[in-house]
């Protein structure tokens, strides 16, 4: 555990370090406080569910662009073989990018929480399900973080790592959509919309925080963690 959290410093510092943060909290910010508010002010209404119906969207786009490299950079440098030949576990490896990259999306995450604030002086807003949906966010924002970081993995291309990535969570996001599932007969319908990222996080965002869908996220989570692994390892087979 001590060389997961060294490696993730060094991760979070190599963001920080260049201009790709700042540059990725200001857009990010930006375009969700321009799409909400623009929606906002046009319905009327005290409620934060259109924000957090955007943000799973505008993800498909920014946590690639933060994956992309964690594991493609280190190949296209040259310093993968040096990483794989320190004295550290591929299960720390691989940890301590998946925490620097959960960490650097959840900064983000909490940066958009002056949003409800400046919501909740327009009027009563209720905090329950706010709060059940920032967790979602962040169960969310994990799961594709450790997708790109596996798809990263298998490439020392960044841009085939981003598309890759992107496609994956759409479609993990889409077949949770009823214009998707509704074409397959209802058992395989229900078992399709079970499998996506969408349908959970629209579970958690009505202010109910079911353990069945934390089970999920966490399962997901721990799949392409353990695949990010094996995937490494793979260098010895």
């Amino acid at each position: 555990m001590k060389y997961s959290l060294v490696i993730m410093k060094k991760e979070l510092s190599s963001y920080f370090n260049s201009a790709i943060a700042y540059i990725f909290f200001t857009l990010f910010l930006v375009i969700t406080g321009f799409l909400f508010f623009r929606l906002y002010f046009l319905i009327g209404v005290v409620s934060m569910n259109d924000f957090f119906s955007i943000i799973p969207w505008i993800f498909l786009i920014f946590i690639p662009s933060v994956t992309m490299k964690s594991w493609a950079e280190e190949k296209k440098n040259g310093t993968m073989e040096v990483l794989l030949t320190m004295p550290v576990k591929d299960v720390e490896l691989v940890s301590g990018k998946f925490l620097a990259g959960s960490l650097f999306v959840l900064i983000a995450i909490i940066l958009t929480s002056a949003v409800p604030l400046l919501v909740s002086m327009t009027g009563e807003l209720d905090w329950g399900p706010v709060i059940t949906s920032y967790i979602g966010l962040a169960f969310l924002a994990s799961s594709y973080v450790a997708i790109g970081n596996l798809i990263s993995s298998f490439t020392s291309n960044q841009v085939s790592a981003f598309l890759i990535t992107a496609v994956t969570a759409f479609i993990l996001m889409i077949i949770g959509t009823e214009p998707v599932y509704s074409v397959f007969p209802a058992s395989m319908g229900d078992l399709i919309r079970n499998l996506s990222l969408s349908y959970h996080f629209q579970s958690i965002q009505r202010g109910v925080l079911d353990s069945r869908d934390v089970i999920y996220y966490l399962s997901i989570i721990f799949l392409f963690v353990f695949y990010n692994i094996r995937s490494l390892e793979s260098r010895n087979w």
